[in-house]
């Protein structure tokens, strides 16, 4: 395995297959002596799903589904 001019490697298919390693997977570097540690991080929550765990609960306004997207769609 060579190191690209870019600082890129190729994680071979079976290693990604075995660590569940898909496109978009965020991983982290460890460095212990002279070897380096690949470790996929735990999942963090998007700032979106964090500001949606924030408000859930606080709505007070008591509407069915159907009558807030009537009020929406101005039919």
């Amino acid at each position: 395995m060579r190191i690209t001019s870019k600082g890129q490697v190729t994680i071979p298919v079976e290693i990604r297959e075995q660590l569940g390693l898909t496109p978009n997977t965020e991983v982290e570097f460890e460095v212990i002596g002279d070897a380096v540690y690949v470790k996929k991080t735990k999942a963090k929550p998007t700032s979106g799903k964090t500001l949606i765990e924030k408000m859930r609960g606080q709505a007070t306004v008591k509407m069915t589904t159907d009558e807030i997207m009537a009020l929406t769609r101005q039919d």
